[in-house]
C-alpha cells in the first residue's frame, strides 16, 4: 500500500507526458506493423481498438453512474479513462498511418491533417472524456473511418455508391451502440441527446464533403511508385527507365525540369496497390498551365487498366509526344476522379538530350 501513494503523485505530476510517450509509442507501432488496408490482421487490428473503445466508453460512465456523492470513482476508473485515451489514440493514429500511405498530401492534406489533430488533441482533451456526447462522436468518427476502406475491400467494388453504403453503416452501428449504452446510461443519454444527434450529423455531413470535394484520399488504393521519365521498356525481368538525375535538391523543387528535345516522348509512370479481386481502371490525366488565362487545361485523358493483389504496386504508364514547354502535371485519378496522386514537371525545350540515368525495377 505504501508504494502506490507515490507512484500515484508521480503520474498526477508527469501524466501528460506519460500518455504522450505511449501515443508515441503506439503511433510507431502502427506505422512499422500496418502496411495494407486489405490485410485481415491491420483490420483485426483496428475492429480490436473499435472494440476497446465501446466497451470502455461504457465502463467509464458505469462507473461514473456508481460513483459516490463527492464525485470518487475509484481506481477502476482511473485505469478505464486511460485506456480508454490509449484507444483512442491508438485507433486515429492507425487511421493515420494508412490515409496517409494513400494520399497525395499536396491534394489530401485537409483530411490528414485531421487525422493528426485529433491524434494530438487526444492527449489534451482527457478532462472532457466525461462528457459522454465527445466520447460517442468522437467514436462514430472512427467506425466512419474504419468502413471507408473496409467496405471496398470486403465488396471489391468503389465508388460513390460504396462511400454512401459506408456512410449508411456506420449510422448503424453507431445507434445499435447507443441503443445499448442508453440501457445503461440513461438519465446522461437523455441530457446529450440533442448535442450527441447534432455532433454526429455534423461529422457525417462533414466527410461527405471532404469525400465529394476530392479531399479524403480513395482508400484503399495507394499510389506506390511514380515518376517521369524519358524512356519506359517493359521486359521479361521488369521495367527499364530513363530519367535525368538532379541531385539531392530535386526533392525541394515543386516542379522539376525536364528537358526534352523536339523528337523525344514523355512518360508518366506509375505503380498503385490495388486489394486483391479488387481490378479497375484508372487515368492519367495530363494538364497544362495556362500562363495567359492562370488556370491549369487538361489536354488528353489515358485510361489504364490495373489489377489488384501485386504488393508493390500494378505498374503501368502513358506517354505524350507533342508536349509544349511550361508547368505540366499528370493526376492519377481513379475513373470517378479520385486522386490517387500528381506528378509535376516543368518541360524545357533543348536540342541536345542531357545525361541519363538508367533504373530498372524488377518484378
Amino acid at each position: 500500500m505504501s508504494f502506490r501513494k507515490p507512484i500515484a503523485g508521480f503520474y498526477k505530476r508527469f501524466e501528460h507526458r506519460i500518455s504522450s510517450l505511449f501515443l508515441l509509442l503506439g503511433f510507431i507501432l502502427d506505422a512499422l506493423t500496418l502496411q495494407r488496408a486489405d490485410k485481415l490482421f491491420e483490420n483485426l487490428w483496428i475492429a480490436g481498438y473499435l472494440v476497446i473503445i465501446a466497451v470502455f466508453i461504457m465502463l467509464v460512465h458505469v462507473t461514473e453512474k456508481k460513483g459516490d456523492s463527492e464525485g470518487n470513482m475509484g481506481q477502476a476508473h482511473f485505469w478505464y479513462v486511460n485506456i480508454l485515451q490509449f484507444a483512442f489514440g491508438g485507433v486515429f493514429s492507425a487511421f493515420l498511418v494508412l490515409y496517409f500511405r494513400s494520399a497525395d498530401i499536396f491534394s489530401a492534406w485537409p483530411f490528414i491533417a485531421l487525422l493528426a489533430l485529433i491524434f494530438i488533441a487526444n492527449e489534451f482533451i482527457k478532462k472532457h472524456y466525461i462528457r459522454l456526447s465527445f466520447q460517442i462522436s468522437l467514436f462514430f468518427l472512427a467506425i466512419y473511418s474504419f468502413t471507408i476502406f473496409s467496405i471496398p475491400v470486403i465488396l471489391h467494388k468503389m465508388g460513390a455508391w460504396i462511400f454512401l453504403l459506408s456512410g449508411l453503416i456506420s449510422l448503424i452501428l453507431i445507434w445499435l451502440f447507443i441503443k445499448i449504452l442508453f440501457r445503461f446510461t440513461k438519465d446522461k443519454l437523455g441530457k446529450s441527446k440533442k448535442l450527441l444527434t447534432l455532433l454526429i450529423l455534423s461529422i457525417f455531413a462533414l466527410v461527405n464533403f471532404l469525400y465529394f470535394t476530392n479531399v479524403i484520399p480513395p482508400i484503399p488504393l495507394s499510389l506506390k511508385d511514380a515518376g517521369m521519365y524519358h524512356t519506359v521498356h517493359k521486359t521479361d525481368t521488369g521495367y527499364i527507365v530513363t530519367y535525368e538525375d538532379h541531385g539531392f535538391w530535386n526533392y525541394f523543387n515543386s516542379y522539376p525540369d525536364f528537358h526534352k528535345t523536339p523528337e523525344s516522348s514523355v512518360y508518366a509512370f506509375s505503380a498503385i496497390f490495388s486489394p486483391k479481386d479488387l481490378d479497375m481502371n484508372i487515368r492519367h490525366e495530363w494538364q497544362h498551365y495556362d500562363e495567359i488565362k492562370k488556370k491549369w487545361t487538361t489536354e488528353s485523358v489515358i485510361k489504364l487498366p490495373i489489377i489488384g493483389g501485386r504488393v508493390g504496386g500494378f505498374r503501368t504508364y502513358s506517354k505524350r509526344t507533342n508536349i509544349e514547354s511550361g508547368k505540366w502535371r499528370v493526376n492519377i485519378q481513379t475513373e470517378q476522379g479520385k486522386n490517387i496522386g500528381r506528378l509535376r514537371f516543368t518541360i524545357v525545350s533543348t536540342d541536345i538530350m542531357p545525361p541519363l540515368k538508367v533504373e530498372v525495377k524488377l518484378k
